[in-house]
């Protein structure tokens, strides 16, 4: 398939699909919208006009009692399930490129402004299968949200405006070659997922959506004012002001950069975008935010935004690596990596909320990854890649089943869910297999990735590091393993209830086996993964 790349107009349309597919499909949900606000506005004047008034006869539910939820709504409706179009777009398209590109190292459209390689399609793909399993979840949660009135037709088209809104501007953080455009992208998911945090509107969400707001804010405001200084390095160079911001054009002509001013705004790239990363020291918003948002977009954000900003530090890195060597980023990427693990093992031993436990647990596989860029061998590269799509894809069936916990027991209290295998079995054997494979068990590829990790970093003679980051985990695996197992085991304390609908269950059993899958053989995706690891630059 590489002779469909030589032609502009497909690539054209591999390049925007990700991204215009998304959006299309949150203009469908708008009209969607519109059309149940405009319903739900002429249904109360009929029933006014068609009943008589009656004079001090009550005309709705008492005061403090909550309405009964409308026939049907305990079911997912058909429009719910539209989300589905764009991550089977993004994996397609991800799939064609990594097929059609070949020998060729990338393939551009827009005079550059999109471009991809094979880091661009891997991580395209990883956003597609995480993507996939929290959209296929997505009406089974908004049709128990409904049940318990938190949510209406409105609420529900909302919620799918703001999930494919992000998840276009993902997808345009991983396709841009423009470092200005890929900070506009970032700043999107941002804005976006702010009001998906705060969903429920519920005093605490809302308070975890300005504090992600706040943190991150600051977070992005840092990395323009890295990216400013890169511009102003590029054009001291003299690189042509069209692409003082092409990140490709900026790695073949690093040795020209100022190395001081090179210095600093890496620094706060790091700083920056790591704070999106959920990285120390502007870590703070992600537990909260994480255990706020709904289910699905909990999902999305700990399985794919993460990695998606970690995706824009990597680049940064390659040219901080070609202009200043690469010690700098070693430095930097170890100690923060080290910093975020450690604080991450010590908050899970005082965890007693489930949502933010898996929280916790992305900073500490965040911090894997921060270490595996900071090794920077081949192998590190891609076994970080390879984390990268571990993680996302058990985190995603964890942060799901959690949201069925929370509407079969009404309460994230670790403490207060017991029984759970006795309860529901199938549910808590999907929790209980994604926190396994969380763990780092075999033959979950987290195993694999870990494993490469720490003999990348024995080799490169960073043994130090790697021992300490070995410590911090047993620590970490500890704290989760206890605390699952308190969830898990033991006598229910009511009777077997049912479980979530099969349609609910089989994208986090499949997305459980592509993880075990990977463990044992990334198969087809070998060369990409190598192609991709070689993509983030060779030292």
């Amino acid at each position: 398939m590489p002779h469909l790349l030589q032609e502009p107009a497909a690539t054209a349309v591999l390049l925007t699909a990700p991204v215009a597919v998304p959006l299309a499909v949150a203009c469908v949900h708008a009209l969607t919208g519109l059309r149940a606000s405009a319903a739900e506005v002429r249904e109360p004047s009929r029933e006014v006009s068609r009943q008589p008034a009656l004079v001090g006869a009550a005309t709705g539910p008492a005061d403090g009692a909550a309405a009964p939820p409308p026939p049907g709504s305990d079911a997912p409706h058909r429009a719910d399930w539209y989300g589905l179009i764009s991550p089977l777009a993004v994996i397609t398209c991800g799939a064609v490129l990594a097929a059609a590109l070949g020998d060729d190292e990338a393939v551009t459209a827009y005079g550059g402004l999109l471009r991809a390689d094979a880091l661009t399609v891997w991580m395209l793909l990883v956003v597609g299968a995480v993507a996939l399993i929290a959209c296929a979840t997505a009406p089974s949660y908004l049709a128990g949200e409904r049940t318990a009135g938190r949510a209406d037709a409105r609420n529900t088209a909302l919620f799918h405006v703001l999930v494919q809104s992000f998840l276009a501007a993902m997808c345009l953080a991983v396709l841009t070659a423009n470092l200005g455009v890929l900070w506009v992208a970032i700043e999107a998911t941002t804005i976006v997922t702010a009001f998906l945090v705060g969903h429920r509107r519920t005093r605490t969400s809302v308070e975890a959506a300005w504090k992600y707001v706040v943190i991150c804010s600051a977070g992005i405001a840092l990395a323009f004012l890295g990216t400013v200084l890169i511009y102003y390095a590029a054009r001291q160079a003299g690189i042509a002001e069209a692409y003082a911001l092409n990140w490709p054009t900026l790695m073949e002509q690093a040795d020209r950069l100022d190395p001081a001013v090179t210095r600093l705004g890496i620094g706060l790239v790091l700083l920056g975008f790591g704070a999106k990363a959920g990285l120390v020291p502007l870590h703070a918003w992600l537990p909260d935010a994480h255990s706020q948002a709904p289910a699905p977009v909990s999902a999305l954000m700990s399985g794919v935004l993460l990695s998606v900003a970690f995706t824009a530090i990597l680049r940064y890195q390659s040219i901080s690596d070609a202009a200043l060597g690469t010690g700098y980023t070693r430095a930097l990427l170890t100690g923060i990596a080290l910093l975020t693990l450690a604080l991450a093992a010590a908050l899970l031993l005082a965890q007693r909320d489930y949502k933010r436990m898996l929280a916790y647990s992305s900073m500490e596989h965040m911090s894997l990854i921060a270490l595996g860029a900071a090794i920077g061998t081949p192998l590190a590269r891609a076994a970080l890649l390879l984390h990268i799509a571990g993680h996302g894809l058990a985190k995603a069936a964890a942060f799901c089943a959690s949201g069925h916990i929370l509407h079969l027991t009404r309460t994230t209290r670790i403490g207060r869910v017991r029984g759970l295998i006795a309860r529901a079995p199938g549910l808590a054997g999907i929790f209980g297999l994604a926190v396994v494979a969380l763990l780092g068990f075999p033959p979950f590829s987290l195993f694999a990735s870990e494993l490469g990790i720490v003999r990348a970093g024995f080799t490169a003679r960073m043994g130090w590091a790697v021992s300490a980051a070995l410590l911090l985990v047993l620590i970490a695996f500890a704290a989760l393993a206890t605390r699952t197992a308190r969830m898990l085991l033991g006598p229910a304390p009511t009777a077997r209830t049912d479980e979530p609908p099969a349609t609910t269950r089989w994208p986090l059993v499949l997305g459980l086996v592509a993880c075990a899958a990977l463990g044992i053989s990334t198969g087809p995706l070998t060369d990409l993964l190598q192609d991709a690891a070689q993509a983030i630059g060779a030292r």
